[in-house]
C-alpha cells in the first residue's frame, strides 16, 4: 500500500492530462474537461440524471435567473490556473445544492484526478474521476 501512495505522490503531470471524458462516482456522472484558453473547463455530459430526463434544469440555482438553464452541457469547473502538478484556484457548481465551491484538480495517473471542492478550508470533500476517454 505504501508502494502506491509514493507513486501517485511522485506522478508528474502534465496540464493536458486533464483533457478528456471522466466517471464521476456520483449517479454516474461525466464530465468533458476541455482547453479553455490558457486553463480548463468541464461540462456535465450524462449523469443518471439526465439518462432519466435529458432536459433538466438547474432548479436548484441560488441565482433564480439560472434555474431555467439546461444541465446536459452545462459548465461546471471553470477558472483554473496550472500550479506545482495541479489546476488550482478553479470553481466547481454543483447542481445538487445550487452552490459554487473552489476546486482543485490534481491528476494522480494518466487515467485518475482528484478533485477537490471546498466551501472554505477545511470544509472541503474530495472524489476520485475515472478517465473513460
Amino acid at each position: 500500500m505504501l508502494e502506491l501512495l509514493a507513486a501517485a505522490a511522485a506522478y508528474t503531470a502534465s496540464p493536458d492530462v486533464a483533457i478528456g471524458r471522466w466517471q464521476t462516482p456520483v449517479r454516474h456522472g461525466v464530465v468533458e474537461i476541455t482547453k479553455c484558453g490558457a486553463s480548463i473547463c468541464g461540462s456535465l455530459m450524462d449523469s443518471d440524471g439526465l439518462r432519466a430526463d435529458p432536459h433538466l434544469k438547474d432548479i436548484k440555482n441560488k441565482d433564480a435567473s439560472k434555474r431555467s438553464r439546461a444541465l446536459k452541457g452545462l459548465v461546471i469547473l471553470e477558472g483554473f490556473a496550472w500550479k506545482s502538478n495541479a489546476w488550482a484556484d478553479g470553481t466547481i457548481y454543483n447542481a445538487d445544492d445550487g452552490g459554487t465551491y473552489t476546486a482543485t484538480l490534481t491528476p494522480t495517473s494518466a487515467n485518475q484526478i482528484k478533485l477537490k471542492g471546498c466551501i472554505v478550508w477545511p470544509l472541503c470533500k474530495t472524489q476520485v474521476w475515472t478517465r473513460i476517454r
